[in-house]
């Protein structure tokens, strides 16, 4: 039998508890969504875990800062949650807030209700950058409020995002850098996407805020997907979620209901290219979830190494896993 996946229980708890909108946040949109009452997510758990394989799931409260919700409210969807860990018919609870609501009391209060993993906004690595995207915390509260979780032996992970204004390309290669830096058991990264009724919006249509092109921040996030997995740090999010929201009410930026798999095809042609520098035809073997990948997004990895003279076939090899690749060059 192969190795089945866990799943998230996911909750979506509105930025009720956020001090200050960032430039990149769409609060009118997202306030038309109202917060579960604890009873509600008593009903979502329970109608959940009927469907899921019993200790292979976390339940995950996300959407907003949960550290800086009302601590009673916070309080009292833990205890619908705590249940579930003390039975063991979930594995975990995890959680988003920012690196700013985030100290010593309320770590013993989420240790005490059964909380595992707690991920950090931290979006930047860089001071200027956060400033200018009203983020309201600065990064020495993202290194402190890192330490803290590691110390008191929660997951830690950390969410970052490219394309900012006022971030370059080298300043988001230097954000993951640092994040690297701070060993995190797990990273999602997340191109910017701008929204209407944002002040990143208002930036972008008076012509101020001007993103760089999608190639290159797909080219930037294969870096850091190459980088993150090298040093054993998981990318559990690669782009943000596909959802209607999004589509309706984007006006420019990265977005891609497959950017991961955007990313990891120039992963593919990169190494491709190693190994195939001179004209001919090959035969690529890859793992046989991943001939897709290897050969890129509507085949455009097939069609650039064409265009160099260079004819592949990418074959299946059940005994390859994830990107490893065997090429030869066909007589």
């Amino acid at each position: 039998m192969g190795k089945q996946r866990h799943s998230n229980i996911s909750i979506f708890i509105p930025h009720m508890g956020c001090p200050n909108m960032c430039s990149f946040c769409n609060q009118r949109t997202i306030s038309n969504s109202s917060a579960p009452s604890p009873r509600e997510v008593g009903a979502m758990l329970e109608k959940a875990c009927e469907q899921l394989p019993e200790g292979r799931s976390e339940i995950a409260f996300f959407g907003g800062s949960f550290t800086a919700v009302d601590r009673e409210y916070m309080t009292d969807l833990l205890e619908q949650a705590y249940p579930y860990i003390q039975s063991g018919r979930v594995r975990g609870i995890r959680c988003s807030t920012r690196p700013d609501c985030i100290d010593k009391d309320v770590l013993k209060v989420l240790k005490n209700y059964g909380v595992t993993a707690i991920e950090l906004g931290a979006q930047s690595m860089d001071d200027e950058v956060l400033a200018a995207n009203n983020r309201g915390h600065s990064v020495d509260d993202v290194l402190t409020a890192s330490a803290l979780i590691k110390e008191q032996g929660f997951e830690l992970g950390l969410q970052m995002m490219t394309g900012l204004y006022r971030s370059s390309p080298e300043k988001d290669i230097d954000t993951a850098e640092k994040i690297a830096d701070i060993h995190p058991d797990t990273v999602r990264i997340y191109p910017t996407v701008i929204l209407k009724g944002t002040r990143l919006g208002e930036l972008f249509e008076s012509g101020e805020y001007v993103p760089y092109g999608f190639d290159i921040a797909a080219e930037i996030c294969a870096d850091m997907l190459e980088m993150f997995e090298q040093k054993n740090i998981r990318v559990i999010k690669l782009g943000l979620h596909a959802s209607e929201t999004v589509e309706e009410d984007m006006i420019g930026g990265f977005y891609h209901p497959a950017f991961r798999e955007i990313c990891e095809g120039i992963l593919f042609r990169r190494e491709i290219g190693k190994r195939t520098e001179t004209g001919g035809l090959y035969t690529v073997r890859v793992s046989p979830n991943a001939v897709s990948k290897a050969a890129g997004q509507k085949k455009c990895n097939i069609k650039y190494f064409d265009q160099k003279g260079i004819s592949i076939k990418i074959c299946p090899d059940g005994t390859l896993k994830n990107r490893e690749i065997i090429v030869k060059k066909d007589e």
